[in-house]
């Protein structure tokens, strides 16, 4: 496992000759470092139990051992940000516990789907902590998101590694390497509906890939979790949630289809049938909220880089349906006293 001390970055640039006098570890957190430290710690206390219920049924000696150094990742995250917590008077958040798995259960998942949900699990934390360090003006917090994001880029580097020595993915799609730069100088490159469609450029196939393999692995995850939810509302929500995911990522893969490229591929068949529950109803619920929430700034991101207007139609109903789906199971959450505010502002009123 790739300890701190490897981690350090390489040391490209001139020192400034200053140190931080103000904005320091002596001071209170600020909104920003409440907020960040706060989604951070849920996050990772979640895929603890998680994880430790993955590790329980893996009979692959390399996928285990990446479980073990996802697992350890967690904790340590975790355990940072309590101490940070202690040092200043803040709540420790009620995060989850041991309550909220069954190491006992019967296996849910494939050895394979583990791989894919670690890389899917630590896409979403990566986004979290890469938000986080320009945002962070106190040294100890934001060097410890510089940290947390060192790691986990080593860590996707493992778990890359894993998906193509086992041959558990498809290859990246190969395009023309271009003659030249060739400038944009017909308004039709922007047509995605109508006229001359151009061709998908770089920027759109990565993130029309990228969205195709979040959503299989969350279909997947999902499907597991729909069979074993115990409450028929939360039932009812992530059959929505199935529903609305397999209906848009049959359209992203048609986008690649008719252009005869290959997408990633479902991976439902790796859900085992138990229906024995291996999780809590909450931590269920949460992680599909906390999830779903997450694809809101993936596809954020893709529509960025997107130009054409077929595509980016496709990501903006995804957005809105995604919006309705956290939307409805943050009120279940709420109703049932399940989650717990992040810090807020001050009440004025």
């Amino acid at each position: 496992m790739t300890t701190e001390k490897d981690l350090n970055p390489m040391n490209v640039m001139k020192p400034l000759n200053i140190a931080p006098k103000i904005l320091d570890e002596t001071q209170p957190l600020s909104s920003f470092e409440m907020g960040k430290l706060w989604a951070t710690y849920m996050g990772n206390s979640m895929s603890i139990q998680i994880l430790s219920y993955f590790l329980q049924h893996c009979e692959d000696e390399n996928i285990k051992t990446l479980l073990e150094n996802g697992l350890a990742l967690s904790k340590d995250f975790t355990q940072r940000i309590e101490g940070f917590f202690k040092k200043d008077n803040f709540p420790i958040p009620v995060g989850f516990t041991k309550d909220d798995v069954n190491l006992g259960a019967p296996r849910l998942y494939a050895d394979e789907f583990y791989v894919h949900y670690l890389k899917y699990a630590s896409k979403a934390g990566m986004s979290l902590y890469a938000v986080a360090v320009p945002l962070i003006m106190r040294e100890d917090i934001r060097e410890f998101f510089i940290y947390c994001n060192q790691c986990t880029t080593v860590f996707l580097g493992q778990i890359n590694n894993i998906l193509t020595e086992k041959r558990l993915i498809a290859e990246p799609p190969i395009i023309p390497t271009p003659n030249g730069n060739e400038k944009i100088d017909k308004q039709s490159y922007l047509n995605g509906f109508f006229g001359d469609v151009r061709p998908l450029q770089a920027l759109e196939l990565i993130h029309l890939w990228d969205n195709i393999e979040n959503n299989v692995t969350s279909m997947a995850l999902l499907l597991g979790f729909h069979q074993n939810v115990q409450d028929q509302k939360i039932k009812a929500l992530f059959k929505r949630g199935l529903d609305m995911t397999d209906k848009a990522v049959k359209q992203y893969k048609e986008k690649l289809h008719v252009e005869h490229i290959q997408s990633p591929s479902y991976l439902d068949h790796l859900v085992k049938t138990s229906t024995f529950p291996p999780f809590s109803d909450r931590i269920m619920l949460f992680h599909k909220v906390d999830m779903f929430a997450m694809k809101i700034r993936a596809f954020g991101n893709s529509m960025a880089v997107t130009a054409r207007r077929d595509i980016n139609v496709l990501y903006g109903r995804t957005l809105l349906n995604i919006g309705l789906f956290v939307d409805d199971g943050m009120n279940i959450l709420i109703d049932k006293s399940w989650v717990v505010s992040p810090p807020n502002a001050y009440d004025r009123d």
